[in-house]
């Protein structure tokens, strides 16, 4: 718990260091591939980026910070902290803008083992690929995101989480 404390820590001076502009606030809910309930509370900082905009649409991007509870029995529950930059392509739209995302961060789980699954360490890659609907400040679309060590240390089993997601601008 000390190591989970500590890397929150870090996180969030790290995060203290992007510039000031809006926080906008996610909660998830889902399964991992094991069927273990995955519940999430994050924090995105768009960049207030875009290229190549045009009439289709534009892409643009977000930072997310996020800690994961997952649920598992007596033995298998865990919580993980994660940090990634995300690309967003935002298709063109009046009030609903539909798109589709992925990003590439790092994770740091509380321990090892997660349902059957040796993760080799506490380090772990996070990749997610995800697509929903933004409308009026807010957001909802599904996501899948993959947490692997990279075979950085063995047994590296990974999993799997595929959560539904809402987003909100404060």
């Amino acid at each position: 718990m000390k190591k989970i404390i500590a890397q929150a820590t870090v996180i969030a001076l790290g995060l203290a260091s992007l510039s000031a502009q809006a926080v906008d606030f996610t909660a998830a809910v889902g399964q991992s591939g094991d069927s273990t309930m995955v519940y999430r509370l994050g924090a995105q900082w768009d960049w207030d980026t875009s290229w190549w905009e045009s009439s289709v649409g534009r892409l643009t991007g977000y930072w997310d910070a996020g800690y994961t509870y997952w649920d598992g029995d007596d033995t298998s529950s865990n919580h993980s902290l994660s940090f990634s930059p995300v690309f967003v392509y935002e298709f063109a739209g009046e009030n609903v803008k539909p798109y589709i995302e992925a990003g590439i961060g790092v994770a740091a789980f509380a321990n090892t083992e997660l349902e059957s699954n040796e993760l080799g360490s506490s380090f772990q890659f996070e990749d997610r690929i995800g697509a929903g609907l933004r409308f009026a400040g807010q957001e909802v679309g599904i996501r899948a995101v993959h947490y692997s060590n990279a075979g950085i240390k063995q047994p590296n089993d990974g999993v799997e989480a595929y959560t539904l997601h809402y987003r909100t601008s404060f």
